[in-house]
């Protein structure tokens, strides 16, 4: 037993240290488990391959991490939210087979969320409508416009994910593939797809007023670039200590940070995202949009990447991670909560839960829309919508052409 009044204590070969000023610790070394007590206040630190958990009973300690290249200092509301995170994921198995048939749908809507909002903070005008549409008609849309090119090489590089990331590598060929998927339609991103950037490039804003803020300068072009990405893959590949969340949460700011291809960085990075996770076990995120949330949060978004990137390198990702983290914790909520709007008092059938679903996402839609969307006819439609009404489930507002239906 070794008992020692420390500022930092460094665990595992460097890579964990714990800090309280003035108080003394006492270091257990038990095989992969570290367990520190102060005399007061209980306090314990499990490493191993997989995870590390901190658990202060009354005052907050901060664990400062190198990872890579980047520092991170997880204090305990940090360490909360990623345990809640890992919560929610742990029960999500039981709650899939309950809502299955509710799942189908959301996918569906998630999937049109998603696509619309990660190329709508790249100054796409779309809306999540015209998104829908444009997927629907796929198949003998020409995609002329820029805007039309960038929604399906977005749409067709998330199904690409959600039907084969099992088997999806994280390496440079992949990664490059997954542009090249991303970029196809445009004419113009002919002679950069697939490859890494040959001219510098910069992170940009849109701001609402048309005009562009620089967020901050990415990695030269050439052997900068080549050699960043090498050691961004290297070590998401072989860190087997560092929990997933947080590895996810850090690859996607350091690819963000080299900004490696010539156009297309910030959407891909929202798809390697739906990917990580996907790869870790966290299968609901296709049931939900989390580029919806960065949309919503996108100067908070900008903002943090600004501030954070200042430093670089060697800089602490901390605040980014906390952003990454309550975005999770956000989606999560807003998912149980569309869950939670489908089940009602009185039950009702999968046709009618799929009507409800649809209003719920288009408030104030009329039955012909509902009937051409869900590719049912127009008098069952009418029907349903007619006992979702009797049931107190949705109203009916306006007459005529102009009749839309609401939830409750």
């Amino acid at each position: 037993m070794l008992s020692a009044s420390l500022n930092c204590l460094n665990l595992g070969g460097g890579n964990y240290s714990l800090t309280k000023k003035g108080w003394f610790v006492r270091l257990f070394h038990l095989d992969i488990c570290f367990r520190i007590f102060t005399y007061k206040y209980g306090y314990v630190v499990t490493s191993n391959q997989i995870q590390f958990r901190i658990f202060a009973y009354k005052y907050g300690y901060v664990m400062s991490l190198k990872i890579h290249t980047l520092k991170l200092e997880l204090g305990m509301k940090l360490m909360s939210d990623l345990s809640k995170i890992d919560r929610f994921d742990a029960s999500w198995a039981s709650i899939e087979k309950r809502e299955g048939s509710s799942l189908k749908q959301l996918k569906s809507i998630a999937t049109v969320r998603s696509v619309g909002a990660s190329t709508r903070i790249e100054g796409s005008k779309m809306t999540d409508d015209e998104v829908a549409v444009l997927i629907e008609k796929l198949s003998i849309a020409k995609l002329e416009e820029r805007d039309e090119q960038e929604v399906i090489g977005y749409f067709e590089a998330l199904d690409t994910i959600a039907e084969n990331y099992e088997s999806i590598h994280i390496t440079e060929s992949q990664i490059k593939n997954l542009h090249k998927i991303l970029m196809q339609h445009g004419e113009r991103d002919a002679w950069h797809r697939g490859n890494y950037k040959q001219v510098s490039n910069a992170v940009e804003a849109n701001l609402v007023d048309g005009t562009k803020q620089t967020v901050f300068k990415t990695t030269e072009p050439g052997l900068a670039t080549q050699d960043a990405m090498t050691m961004l893959f290297d070590w998401y590949n072989t860190d087997k200590e560092t929990i997933p969340l947080v590895k996810i949460a850090l690859f996607v700011y350091e690819f963000l940070s080299i900004h490696p291809f010539q156009d297309g960085n910030g959407r891909l990075s929202r798809l390697l995202g739906s990917l990580l996770l996907l790869k870790n076990g966290y299968s609901w995120i296709q049931y939900v949009s989390f580029e919806h949330e960065i949309e919503s949060r996108k100067s908070e978004y900008y903002k943090v990447l600004m501030q954070t990137q200042r430093n670089r390198p060697g800089e602490n990702v901390t605040e980014w991670l906390a952003f990454f983290s309550s975005c999770m914790i956000n989606i999560q909520e807003q998912l149980m909560n569309k869950l939670e709007e489908s089940r009602t008092i009185e039950p009702i059938s999968q046709r009618e839960k799929r009507i409800l679903f649809f209003i719920q996402n288009h408030a104030g839609c009329g039955s012909g829309e509902i009937a051409k969307k869900l590719d049912m006819a127009l008098p069952t439609v009418k029907k349903s919508l007619r006992e979702l009404i009797s049931k107190g489930i949705i109203t009916k507002e306006g007459q005529g052409k102009s009749t839309g239906y609401f939830v409750q």
